[in-house]
């Protein structure tokens, strides 16, 4: 019924379309894996599953609450409604103090404690990231 040309066309349209369907979807996949959610003390006392999940905790650091020793950081990040205890190794930025602005990036142990690989608070004194200006003016 069709000639030749038209079954080639239209064989061609469809794996044009099958192969982008295809790309679409195994860049959604390879994302999915690479987004990290951000959350505050408050929003991860609610969460259902809290083990082994990598996420970013933002807030205040909570006064008198850093304890350093020569290979760990200890403190607390606060949203003045709910507390997270942060343990991390490694070199902390420069303006990272009590009172001010900062972002954890890691895993959740329980709801109370968190295992930060990075801390992302490089920022000035007048400056609070987006997402914890939000949270702290959310709570």
């Amino acid at each position: 019924m069709y000639g030749r040309k038209v079954k080639f066309r239209f064989f061609f349209i469809i794996l044009i379309l099958l192969s982008l369907i295809l790309s679409v979807f195994l860049v959604l996949k390879s994302l999915e894996e690479n987004v990290i959610f951000f959350k505050s003390p408050s929003e991860v006392k609610f969460l259902e599953e809290v083990k082994n999940k990598k996420i970013r905790i933002g807030g205040m650091v909570k006064l008198d609450s850093i304890e350093m020793s020569s290979d760990e950081v200890n403190f607390i990040i606060t949203d003045f409604k709910n507390e997270i205890n942060v343990s991390y190794s490694g070199v902390v930025p420069n303006l990272f103090s009590e009172g001010k602005g900062v972002v954890a990036e890691g895993y959740l142990k329980d709801r109370i404690f968190f295992e930060a690989s990075k801390i992302l608070a490089k920022h000035d004194e007048n400056y609070m990231p987006p997402e914890v200006k939000a949270a702290l003016e959310e709570n």
